[in-house]
């Protein structure tokens, strides 16, 4: 059977290739199947971001990894700022990440990124309020940020109950969401597509407690936290990772290394899950919808550089990934474009 190579026909001149008129199948034994979808993740999703910290001065530099594959980071580009104790959400296109502390003063800037590149961040707009260590949770439409705290002296320092959310596939400042239901600092945050998490914090100086109280939110409307149930521990400085089902709190507290869950969708107590492969707290994560991933944290006195990560329907203990470029560091933000609040 003779074959035709399409670059082998031309017009009757010889100056252009073939045109098809009218109405044309094609058949293949291999089969065809034309892209879809937003040009930016045609290649496919499940990019993990880590950005800013403290190794141990407050840096901009972002680093990225890709879940499904485990090796150290890439370098991703630049934040607009130098910073440290600050959130991050996402959608599958864009990361972006609110508030924290630069040099010696809290701010409520935030920037953003589009994960597929590696061209760092631009301005977003700015938090209705300043603070560090607020957290942060989002749907694929819509990103929440809560919590912290300013930078003032232990015995004068305000704690905020705000959660402010944006819009995340526009530029703005944020708008009031509602509140947690006590003023907190460092609450572990996570969400499925409907339902947002948050656990966990530390309570105002001079006499701060940490609690162990889970509260959840309704991401597509606006209101206060409603109780889910409890952790297994008291703790703050934990992070939170999730699939669009399960939801997992691990590290925090006076450095431990525990790892709980909980099934979004429902309400309850945590459940054990295993231990991380360190202790640590103030760190940061990223998750697909297979795997939740961990990087850097507070060792105390030691930073650490360690990415390790879970398998969400294995309970266990987690396992080595692979390490930070920027080393050892703490108090930075983590996201990815295939969280469980994406749903996909």
């Amino acid at each position: 059977m003779s074959e035709y190579r399409i670059n082998q026909i031309t017009n009757q001149a010889g100056t252009a290739g073939p045109q098809v008129a009218g109405i044309t199948t094609f058949s293949s034994s291999s089969g065809l199947v034309m892209p879809s979808g937003a040009t930016e993740y045609r290649g496919g999703r499940g990019r993990g971001i880590f950005a800013g910290g403290a190794t141990p001065g407050a840096v901009n530099s972002m680093e990225y990894i890709t879940i499904s594959t485990q090796s150290n980071s890439f370098d991703f580009g630049d934040l607009t700022r130098t910073v440290r104790d600050f959130g991050a959400v996402a959608s599958s296109t864009r990361g972006v990440f609110g508030g924290g502390v630069t040099g010696p003063a809290v701010t409520n800037v935030i920037d953003f990124t589009v994960i597929s590149s590696g061209g760092g961040a631009i301005d977003f707009g700015d938090l209705t309020y300043q603070a560090r260590g607020q957290r942060g949770l989002s749907s694929s439409t819509r990103g929440l940020f809560f919590g912290g705290h300013d930078d003032t002296p232990a015995a004068t320092r305000v704690y905020f109950n705000n959660i402010n959310f944006i819009t995340i596939a526009s530029l703005g400042n944020a708008s009031s969401f509602g509140e947690l239901d006590q003023k907190l600092y460092r609450v572990a945050g996570l969400a499925s597509p409907t339902r947002g998490v948050m656990s966990g914090g530390s309570t105002p100086s001079p006499t701060s407690v940490d609690i162990n109280t889970i509260q959840y939110v309704t991401i597509a409307t606006t209101g206060n936290t409603q109780d889910f149930g409890d952790l297994t521990r008291i703790v703050s400085g934990g992070i939170g990772v999730s699939n669009s089902i399960r939801g997992v709190f691990a590290g925090g507290g006076t450095v431990n290394n525990t790892i709980e869950y909980i099934t979004i969708a429902s309400t309850g107590d945590a459940v054990d899950f295993g231990d991380l492969i360190r202790s640590t707290f103030s760190f940061a994560s990223a998750a697909s919808p297979t795997r939740g991933v961990f990087a850097g944290g507070d060792g105390s006195p030691a930073a650490f550089n360690v990415i390790d990560f879970i398998t969400f329907s294995s309970i266990g203990n987690a396992q080595d990934f692979g390490d930070l470029i920027s080393g050892l560091n703490q108090q930075l933000a983590g996201c990815s474009d295939a969280h469980g609040g994406l749903g996909d």
